[in-house]
């Protein structure tokens, strides 16, 4: 099949399918935004134009969120409509299999899983907390204050961190070896240059101790700059310590930061399992659905059908959400929560691809 020129069939089922996904998901994410905003509206004390922003950011944050469901409920409407109209019947009377009827479907599906994996590296990622700024009327006030934490084998203390304009007041980092403080680093301020920190006019004070282990005096030096914790992109600091959110890129970065570290990383793996692997359980389900669904309108019963399709849909989906939680909280790990049931549902969902061509029923 040429992908410039596909077959006329192929076209046809990937429109007809692509329009149902862009109704479904359009609808579902204003419908979710517009309540968002009416059940907040009171608390929500800002301009007219911020108004729209914050529905704007909520309709970002509901597609996200939804575009799963909106690939398998637009699977449910495509082909039980063309089971309806006998136009599936039609398809296998001209000799086209399942497999071949599934892979426009497929296709687009996974076109637009890959557009939004592409749309969870960008600032898309941050429209939640971005929309929890307006509610919370804190506009351009993204401080966070008081931050303290390990960093390889040094402790470091930040009075305030300024995400937005990358920048952190008062930084002091503590140089630890077993019980003894060796020197300890205090800057006014300091920037991030894109990959580490730059300390200006840094104190730096070192402690000199006798062969006993006793502290005998300080060496103290003023130092222009300083580099020092290199990988921790502002973004980070905020969503390790404030628990905002991060895209799949800073996510990654951040696994890497506290694994190189030998610090808990489950919260992370669990936050990039959730918008980059969970989402792949809607083109299982996708795969699951199309073969089982019946191929012929005949003694179907439509309202028990549709039903079951979504009953099922949703029930995956809630346990599904309700393990992420348990994997983002740490009682179990991530990869149990979010890996292990996405890859059963695929090894089922490849089964019947390879196995469910012996009836057109």
């Amino acid at each position: 099949m040429n992908m410039l020129t596909p077959p006329l069939y192929f076209r046809y089922l990937s429109l007809r399918y692509l329009k149902n996904l862009l109704w479904i998901l359009m609808g579902l994410s204003f419908a979710f935004a517009s309540i968002n905003y009416f059940q907040y509206a009171q608390e929500l004390q800002v301009a007219w134009n911020y108004k729209i922003l914050y529905i704007f950011y909520m309709w970002q944050q509901a597609l996200e969120m939804l575009y799963p469901l909106s690939i398998i409920f637009a699977l449910i409407m495509t082909k039980l409509s063309l089971v309806k109209q006998n136009t599936m019947g039609s398809f296998h009377a001209f000799g086209y299999s399942k497999k071949r009827l599934v892979a426009p479907l497929f296709l687009v599906a996974f076109v637009v899983y890959v557009l939004f994996l592409g749309l969870n590296t960008t600032a898309f990622a941050y429209a939640g907390d971005k929309g929890e700024a307006l509610l919370k009327n804190e506009i351009g006030t993204y401080n966070v204050n008081d931050i303290f934490f390990k960093y390889n084998d040094t402790f470091v203390y930040m009075q305030k961190l300024d995400p937005v304009h990358k920048r952190i007041e008062n930084v002091t980092i503590f140089k630890v070896k077993g019980h003894k403080v060796l020197y300890t680093i205090h800057a006014p301020s300091a920037l991030f240059d894109g990959e580490k920190w730059d300390a200006q006019n840094a104190l730096l004070k070192t402690h000199i101790y006798d062969s006993h282990g006793n502290l005998v005096r300080y060496k103290s030096e003023q130092k222009e700059h300083i580099d020092t914790l290199r990988g921790y992109k502002p973004k980070i600091i905020e969503s390790l310590y404030e628990g905002k959110s991060l895209n799949i890129m800073d996510a990654y970065h951040t696994w890497q930061l506290l694994h190189k570290q030998h610090l808990n990383s489950d919260k992370i793996r669990s936050a990039l399992y959730e918008k980059s692997v969970v989402p792949l359980f809607s083109l299982a389900m996708l795969l699951i659905l199309f073969f089982k669904l019946p191929f012929h309108a005949r003694m179907m019963n439509m309202g028990l059908v549709i039903a079951f399709s979504l009953g099922i849909t949703f029930v995956i989906w809630g346990i599904l959400f309700g393990l992420d939680q348990v994997g983002s909280n740490g009682v179990v790990i991530p990869e149990l929560t979010a890996l292990l049931p996405v890859v059963l549902l695929w090894i089922y969902a490849v089964y019947l691809f390879f196995t469910d061509e012996r009836s057109i029923a």
